[in-house]
């Protein structure tokens, strides 16, 4: 079977980690308060019940809106458009005076140029590089509390740092500049609750870092949701991430986030819900958290599911192409057997794992796909893969191959996990563009099809790979030149373009950050958008938490190229 422990060692050994990095962001209050652990009434003229969320814009006077005669909110305020008034760069040299004085610590606020220059930048990603104005890295909720008075008092931006490695440029400082809130000193693992198969850590800690201090103690849980390696807690919570595990686990929207601490733009510290597995106590505030990239709070606790560990191993087959690879796995998947991932990787990934040369075998360049088997005992292994085997042939799949040990499971499934470098070996001295979208699974064959043919027709060098059982995958597009990166712009907008048109999304669990904010208008449509960017100045009326990420401007809503 396939050992967790082995596997992290190579994961962590092939990869270049951004580790030390993991942050994010907070923003306070002046004289208002935006959020009550008790509610509140307003005298109106007629006794109609009012949600929190509007009495909040009525009380803080920056959000204006209308009632129709069926008391329904109205999303066209004026309010809504005006731009976040920022502080002078006076303003901003005083506000590090004091960030310096409450901390007393070289260690704690830093504005050497080599910590401005990494932070506001990514070798991860082509969008616009921004460098803060100031780092600071806090320990404490009360140090972010702090951080985040120092902010508004100054109407200074605050810009969260997780892991770093963000794809849609989530870290960005802004125009202005700002204070980029590093939360890679807040790291720890809290309590272990193995009875409730729940854990309590602080949002600087890696996903990987965790499942490997469980198996080093002996604890037979992980924390399934496993996105980039360096990835951390508090932006995998605030990206809405997932990785190839979630066409078993799902993705970060579902339950594996129970509750989270956060510091908010009042400067407020709340705690979304108790730890119980699950609660109907009015709304699910954790959520709100997940998938907001930092723009209405900073997270500085989170309380997080655990699964059991259950024996796994790895299988690969072959196919003449995607499209038929992709129908196979809509069988496979939709015979219910335990299927942990299911990986497509293109004919072209499979020639990059030859040309690296980091795997010990060598592969048919054919497009393939990568099963990872879960079950409780060998024999709904062996079951497993059976049935599996059974349906690929059907779709024309050939060399099919069973693990034959675990060494064996751990090479297979590394090389599939070496994609960003292996794939970079296609083209010398090249970068690579890394997107991905997501569709209905049964729109997935059409999909990946017709965007291998475009991308033929763009004459771009490229590999395709993706979570193919819950209907995600990537593309890494590879150029060596601004000309060549222009047509690679391109090809990642009639890729969202066609993915939208099959009632998709623009990100399957990138995040949005500044990459794809423009789709959104055409993805969520206005109505829903309008809600967005209303509960945004509600809880962060001087729009200084991560400004210029998530939310469209409304000369984004037609996306220009």
């Amino acid at each position: 079977m396939f050992s967790a422990s082995g596997y992290f060692q190579r994961l962590r050994s092939s990869t270049s980690l951004w580790t030390n990095l993991a942050r994010s962001r907070s923003f306070k209050h002046h004289g208002l308060t935006f959020a009550r652990r008790q509610s509140s009434s307003v005298p109106f003229k007629n006794s109609r019940p009012w949600s929190p969320i509007i009495i909040g814009s009525i009380a803080s006077g920056l959000i204006g809106y209308s009632l129709s005669a069926f008391g329904k909110l109205s999303l066209t305020s004026e309010a809504l458009e005006i731009e976040p008034k920022y502080g002078t760069p006076k303003d901003f040299e005083q506000a590090i005076k004091e960030l310096r004085a409450l901390f007393d610590s070289d260690d704690v606020v830093s504005t050497h140029p080599e910590d401005l220059r990494i932070h506001g930048y990514s070798e991860n990603d082509h969008h616009p590089s921004a460098p803060h104005t100031v780092i600071v890295y806090p320990k404490s909720t009360e140090d972010v509390v702090k951080i985040v008075k120092t902010a508004v008092k100054y109407r200074m931006p605050l810009i969260p740092f997780s892991g770093g490695t963000c794809l849609e440029g989530g870290y960005r400082s802004s125009p202005v500049g700002g204070i980029c809130v590093d939360m890679s000193g807040m790291n720890k693992i809290i309590e272990i609750h193995e009875a409730d198969s729940d854990l309590v850590c602080q949002p600087g800690v890696g996903w990987m870092e965790i499942n490997e201090t469980l198996q080093q103690k002996g604890i037979p849980l992980f924390f399934p949701l496993d996105p980039g390696p360096g990835a951390t807690i508090g932006g995998m919570m605030s990206t809405g991430c997932s990785g190839t595990n979630a066409v078993r686990y799902g993705t970060a929207k579902g339950e594996w986030f129970l509750n989270a601490t956060v510091v908010l733009p009042s400067g407020e510290v709340i705690k979304t819900r108790q730890r119980a597995r699950k609660s109907a106590a009015g709304f699910d505030t954790t959520k709100l958290f997940i998938g907001a990239e930092g723009t209405l709070g900073i997270i500085t606790e989170v309380t997080i599911r655990l699964a059991p560990v259950l024996p796994t191993t790895v299988a690969i087959v072959h196919f003449p192409d995607v499209k038929r690879a992709t129908e196979a796995v809509i069988d496979v998947i939709n015979r219910g057997v335990g299927i942990q991932c299911v990986e497509l990787c293109d004919s072209e990934f499979m020639r990059s794992i030859n040309l690296y040369g980091a795997s010990q075998r060598k592969y048919p360049e054919q497009d393939s796909l990568f099963f990872k088997f879960q079950g409780p005992t060998s024999a709904s292994i062996a079951e497993t893969s059976k049935i599996v085997k059974e349906i690929v042939q059907k779709h024309g799949g050939t060399g099919y191959q069973l693990a034959r040990s675990e060494k064996e499971a751990l090479d297979l499934w590394a090389d599939r996990k070496n994609a960003l470098y292996s794939g970079l070996a296609l083209l010398e001295g090249s970068r690579g563009w890394s997107t991905d979208v997501c569709v209905p699974i049964s729109k997935l064959p059409q999909l990946v099809y017709e965007t291998k043919q475009d991308l033929q027709r763009l004459g771009l060098v490229s590999i395709v790979l993706g979570h193919v059982g819950d209907g995600n995958f990537h593309t890494q597009l590879l150029f060596r030149n601004d000309k060549e990166l222009e047509i690679v712009r391109k090809a990642v907008h009639m890729m969202v373009e066609r993915a939208l048109k099959l009632e998709g999304t623009c990100t399957g669990e990138h995040g949005v950050g500044i990459g794809k904010r423009e789709y959104l208008y055409e993805e969520l449509g206005e109505g829903t958008v309008e809600l967005m960017r209303l509960v945004k100045k509600t809880i962060d009326p001087l729009g200084l938490f991560n400004p210029g990420k998530l939310y469209p401007d409304k000369i984004d809503k037609k996306p220009k190229h």
